[in-house]
């Protein structure tokens, strides 16, 4: 019996992070248990008290003392792992857990070690902003130049981790730029990033979205620093 160790960093997601869990309950994955990691990054708009209320029952969940950004609330969260098979997952209802048949059983045959869901394969999804659109194309591409790989979705929210894979590469991160760390440390350990499309429902920096321009630059910096930082 494979388990499944999903995480899920979380801040300021009141509207949302009921909705997320109850899709997650819903995926049904034949000799797969799930187990839940929520860490709430010191949200201020009241996920605390929704998550205050979910605590003693089936989920892990983190409170932690101070905001510190994404890549940090993962990084608590690891800790916390009892899995074989890790799964990142945003709150924000973009991404849709019903995918996590496909982007696990790679890992689950053994033909893989590392998996990405990768929006641009997938047929029919609609595109984000402008912005979030190429600069994730530049990402991509940069991503692919530097280490010599061939992704298409570099800052994908789904990165599946076979649990030991993840919890040998030290972390650095503390926000955003938990995605090009963890890719350009998979790359230089010459592990293959297999992709599997998946399915996208964008949303607006009205409805939520948290990522800015200037997160763009830190991600490029982080691909260029670890291209030639021994890691």
């Amino acid at each position: 019996m494979h388990k499944l160790s999903v995480i899920i960093p979380v801040y300021n997601e009141r509207k949302t992070i009921l909705k997320i869990l109850s899709l997650i309950e819903m995926v049904n994955l034949p000799e797969v248990t799930k187990e839940i990691i929520i860490i709430d990054d010191k949200s201020t708009d009241g996920t605390r008290d929704v998550l205050k209320g979910l605590m003693g029952g089936e989920y892990k969940i983190i409170l932690k003392d101070k905001n510190e950004g994404k890549g940090a609330a993962l990084r608590t969260g690891f800790q916390h792992i009892t899995g074989d098979i890790v799964i990142i997952q945003d709150a924000d209802l973009e991404y849709d857990p019903q995918d996590y048949h496909k982007l696990i059983e790679p890992i689950l045959s053994g033909k893989e070690k590392v998996v990405y869901g990768s929006r641009n394969l997938g047929k029919n999804n609609k595109s984000s902003a402008f912005s979030y659109y190429w600069g994730g194309k530049f990402l991509s591409w940069l991503t692919n130049f530097l280490y010599h790989i061939k992704i298409t979705d570099e800052p994908t929210c789904y990165k599946v981790f076979r649990a030991d894979i993840l919890k040998n590469i030290n972390l650095e991160c503390r926000g955003f730029e938990f995605c090009p760390e963890v890719t350009a440390k998979v790359a230089k350990r010459g592990i293959h990033i297999h992709e599997e499309p998946i399915s996208y429902y964008p949303r607006s920096v009205a409805e939520g979205k948290k990522i800015k321009w200037r997160d763009g630059w830190i991600a490029i910096w982080t691909l260029i620093k670890y291209r030639f930082k021994k890691v």
